[in-house]
């Protein structure tokens, strides 16, 4: 199957087209599942996650101020992972899906992070706003492009979320 700007098309076509059919066939579960570790040495989480080709292992080590080692990455660098991941994806299907051509993409997640109320030294806010810096080469028409961001901005599941109040169901289940 052919790729356009790595993204089968006609695989997303066909989804649509299912959805449109289905709307249903839109669900789809996340899920993920993690322990945290408690010998010394160690990361201080780790996750299996499980997804459509496999298997990966995710694993966290917060940063030393928060009491962690350092050595991985520390729970804000997933979030911002997540966010620029899926911001770039949504932008590069939407791209290729109106035909523009791109040489070269990447983006820059940014944020100033304020940890006073972790340690309940304060009720300010953890962060104010979020930069993403998309940073597309294409020889397509600006407008052509600015086309393409917006699509992402407005279909972006992340973005959404980020952008939009969801319900947190929290649940302690003590053994």
């Amino acid at each position: 199957m052919a790729r356009f700007n790595n993204i089968e098309t006609q695989k997303v076509q066909e989804f649509e087209e299912q959805i449109k059919r289905d709307p249903t066939a839109a669900q789809k579960t996340q899920v993920v599942e993690g322990e945290w570790i408690l010998e010394e040495g160690d990361v201080q989480f780790q996750s299996k996650i499980q997804f459509e080709g496999g298997e990966t292992v995710f694993k966290v080590d917060n940063p030393t101020f928060m009491g962690g080692g350092g050595k991985l990455p520390g729970p804000m660098h997933y979030c911002f992972y997540g966010l620029a991941s899926c911001y770039t994806g949504t932008f590069a299907t939407m791209a290729a899906m109106l035909g523009i051509k791109l040489k070269k993409l990447s983006t820059r997640v940014e944020a100033d992070v304020n940890f006073s109320q972790v340690f309940g030294v304060s009720e300010d806010p953890t962060m104010e706003e979020v930069r993403v810096i998309l940073h597309v080469v294409s020889d397509a028409p600006e407008e052509k492009i600015k086309e393409a961001e917006e699509m992402a901005l407005q279909r972006c599941p992340v973005v959404f979320t980020l952008k939009n109040p969801v319900n947190l169901v929290p649940k302690l289940e003590i053994s």
